[in-house]
C-alpha cells in the first residue's frame, strides 16, 4: 500500500506525517495530559518522534497500517494524529488518535475519526474497525460512540501506565452498521459498498 491520500472534512486536513512534523509531535505528545490518557511516554524522549514517523512510513509500506497527522485545514497546524494498525488477514483495523490538549472539546477529535473510519471501510476495504481507551478517559468514549462505534467489553486491568494497571474500555464497528448509521448518503445507497 502506498501512503494514504489527504483526507479533507469541514474544518481538519488529515496527511500522512513528514519528518518535518517531529518537533510537533515530540512537543504535543510531550504534554502531561496528553500523555497521562494514552500509552504515550512522558516525558517524550528526543529522537522518538522521528523514529515513530519512520516507522508510520514502513508500516504503510506493508500494508499494515495507515497513519494521518490531523491538521487544521486554516493554516496547516498539526493538533493530533489519527492511526488504523491494519491486519489485512482478518479485514480489520485498529483505531488509535490523540489531539492536543489545546483542542480539546472543540469536535476535532469527532471529526478526524469520522474520517479515519470512512477511509479504512471505503478505500482500505476493511469489515472491522476497534479501539479502545482507558476507562478513566470517557472522553474518548463519546468520540467513540459519535462515530458509530458500539461499547462492546470493560477490560479489567488490561493494560499498564505509569506502573498502575489499567481498566480499558473497547468499542467496534462493522462495515455494514456503519453503511446504515453514519455513511453518507451515496454510500449507502451504493451496491458496490
Amino acid at each position: 500500500m502506498d501512503q494514504p491520500p489527504v483526507l479533507a472534512t469541514d474544518r481538519l486536513l488529515l496527511r500522512p506525517y513528514t519528518l518535518a512534523d517531529a518537533s510537533a509531535v515530540q512537543r504535543l505528545c510531550g504534554d502531561y495530559a496528553v500523555s497521562a490518557t494514552t500509552l504515550l511516554p512522558y516525558p517524550y524522549p528526543d529522537g522518538l518522534a522521528e523514529i515513530w514517523i519512520a516507522s508510520l512510513r514502513e508500516g504503510a509500506e506493508r500494508g499494515d497500517a495507515a497513519a494521518f497527522a490531523v491538521t487544521l485545514a486554516r493554516g496547516g497546524a498539526l493538533i493530533g494524529g489519527a492511526r488504523l494498525r491494519i491486519e489485512t488477514a482478518h479485514a480489520r483495523g485498529e483505531l488509535g488518535f490523540w489531539i492536543a490538549k489545546s483542542c480539546w472539546g472543540r469536535g476535532y477529535a469527532t471529526e478526524a475519526v469520522r474520517a479515519v473510519i470512512e477511509y479504512g471501510f471505503r478505500v482500505l476495504g476493511l469489515h472491522r474497525i476497534h479501539a479502545m481507551h482507558f476507562s478513566r478517559n470517557p472522553a474518548s468514549g463519546r468520540v467513540m460512540e459519535k462515530c458509530g462505534m458500539m461499547h462492546e467489553a470493560h477490560l479489567r486491568e488490561h493494560a499498564r501506565k505509569w506502573g498502575v494497571f489499567e481498566d480499558v474500555e473497547v468499542w467496534g464497528i462493522l462495515r455494514d452498521d456503519w453503511r446504515e448509521r453514519c455513511a453518507p448518503p451515496e454510500i449507502r445507497r451504493s451496491p458496490e459498498h
